[in-house]
Order: C-alpha cells, then sequence, then structure tokens
C-alpha cells in the first residue's frame, strides 16, 4: 500500500496542483474505508463499489459491511450511475466471506445482529435500480460469492480458482442468502451438489456451472471484462435498463399474465420521456442517441 507521500509524489508527477489536491483528496477520502464508491473516469454513468480490506483479501467485518451499506445507500438515490461495478480494490482478489477472527470474539446476539445486516445490505444490493455487475478477480468464497450472486451479472477473472460455498465444511450453511438465491439461479440439483459439497470451482467451471456469467480473457481481469460489459449498457437509456430490471426481476414470482401486465405497466410510462424522443430522431437521423435519463 502506498503511502500518502508517495501518492502525493505520483500526482506531482502527472499534472498541475489543482490535481495534487484532488488526487490526495480521493486517496485520503478512500484509503481510510473499507468499502468505497468511485465513478470511473473513463466510464461516463459506469461506478465502482470498492471493497478495501487488502490484508484481510475483503473478509467482510463489521465495518466493511456498515461501510458497504452506506455506499448502497448513497448510490440507490444517485441518477447519474447507470451502472455499478462491485470489485476488490486490491488487484487479484474479491471476497473471501465473513471475517471468522473477528467473528470468534462476537457473542451470539452479535452475531444474530451481523446476520440480519448481512442479509438486508445484500437484499438493498439485489434491489438497486440500476445494473449491477460483481467483478471476481480472485477468491469468491461464502458471504463473498453470496455477495456477487446478490447482483445481476458475475465476471470471473480467468485464473480465479477458489469461487464456492466452503460452509458446510465449517458446521453452518450459507447464511446470507446462498441457499436461496443460488438455488434460483441454478436449479436445485446444482445448488444443492455445489453446497453439500462444499467444491472449490475454477473460473472456467462456474461459467460452465452457470454460477458466473462471463469469464475474462486470460490478459484481461476481470474489472476489465465487466467495464467492457458496462460500456455496452450504459450507453443505452437509463431509464429504460431500470425499467427493464425491474419487469425481468419480478418474472420469477410472477405467473405469465400478470407478469405481462407488469412488463406493461413498466414499459408505458417510457414511451413519455426526452429519452425515448431522443432515440426516435437519433434513428431517424441516423446519429447515436444522446440519453439523458429524463
Amino acid at each position: 500500500m502506498l503511502s500518502t507521500g508517495a501518492i502525493l509524489r505520483v500526482c506531482m508527477r502527472r499534472d498541475s496542483s489543482k490535481h495534487v489536491l484532488y488526487c490526495a483528496r480521493r486517496f485520503l477520502q478512500t484509503e481510510s474505508r473499507e468499502a468505497y464508491l468511485e465513478p470511473v473516469q473513463t466510464h461516463p454513468g459506469v461506478s465502482f463499489l470498492s471493497l478495501n480490506r487488502q490484508q484481510a483479501k475483503n473478509a467482510i467485518s463489521l465495518r466493511l459491511l456498515k461501510e458497504f451499506r452506506e455506499c448502497l445507500d448513497t448510490v440507490q438515490f444517485d441518477n447519474s450511475v447507470r451502472v455499478l461495478i462491485v470489485r476488490s480494490s486490491t488487484p487479484g482478489s474479491f471476497c473471501a466471506g465473513a471475517d471468522l477472527i473477528e467473528r470468534r470474539t462476537m457473542s451470539k446476539p452479535q452475531v444474530d445482529k451481523f446476520l440480519l445486516d448481512l442479509r438486508a445490505a445484500l437484499g438493498v444490493l439485489e434491489t438497486l435500480p440500476m445494473p449491477t455487475i460483481a467483478a471476481i478477480d480472485g477468491p469468491a468464497l461464502g458471504g463473498g460469492l453470496e455477495l456477487g450472486l446478490a447482483c445481476d451479472l458475475r465476471v470471473a477473472g480467468h485464473s480465479v480458482t477458489k469461487i464456492g460455498l466452503p460452509e458446510t465444511r465449517l458446521g453452518i450453511i450459507p447464511g446470507a442468502g446462498g441457499t436461496q438465491r443460488l438455488t434460483r439461479l441454478l436449479g436445485l440439483s446444482k445448488a444443492k451438489s455445489l453446497i453439500f459439497t462444499a467444491k472449490m470451482l475454477t473460473a472456467t467451471e462456474a461459467l460452465e456451472l452457470g454460477a458466473v456469467d462471463y469469464v475474462s480473457a486470460p490478459e484481461q481481469s476481470a474489472v476489465d471484462r465487466a467495464l467492457a460489459l458496462a460500456k455496452e449498457m450504459s450507453s443505452n437509456a437509463p431509464l429504460a435498463l431500470r425499467a427493464a430490471k425491474q419487469a425481468i426481476s419480478r418474472a420469477p414470482e410472477l405467473s405469465l399474465e400478470s407478469g405481462l401486465d407488469f412488463e406493461r405497466a413498466a414499459y408505458e410510462p417510457l414511451l413519455k420521456t426526452n429519452d425515448r424522443v431522443e432515440a426516435l430522431n437519433a434513428f431517424k437521423e441516423k446519429r447515436l442517441p444522446v440519453f439523458k435519463g429524463e
């Protein structure tokens, strides 16, 4: 981890005194946090939600969970964010699950509250209005994989070798949605097989099983592949993306007729938006549309 002085020296080599101040401020804001939000400067409309416990492989501590939830509460109402990527601030990492060292010091009521808070946080992540992508560049174990399952899509780095739910080896079961979200994603038999055996999957195995949706090319990181995917999404109309996510997410719990009614209810307001008019004008003028989320 670079010191503040080292960060400042890098900034000073790059640009003006204004850039130095900006860079130092950004560094100090994020260095001390275990989870933080950051817009991707090269990809308008895309933001990172970064896990930042390098020394603990982003194991979910009480503090990380608190700051992660704060980030979710912020981004939930930020209309400028069209796509959110959950990643590790450290290359080659993602989330090793709950912090078992901290867990050993916790009382039963504290554990109960932690699980309740984690469940609530992942529920908020799952229902964020914008598309979300988990960029898995390292081990995604237990609560780390459960965090990924709460995202809309999962991208694994090509060299990742540990993706799984090892809880039954530890005398427990997945307790932050793993038994439910994995079953809805993979079906009963595959979910049972993965949880009963506590098997660790490689990125390729996870893709074949359906636990992840993309694997990066060998020369890419999961974050690189996630950014390419996010770019494809963020060029589309933000209000349409949000409406599509809402309609798709409700599909499994509705009958076909009820789902079609819900789809129509989500479709109808889009016809009156400025973005819809812009899309039609752009088509007529044979140019790319410029959407504003209005």
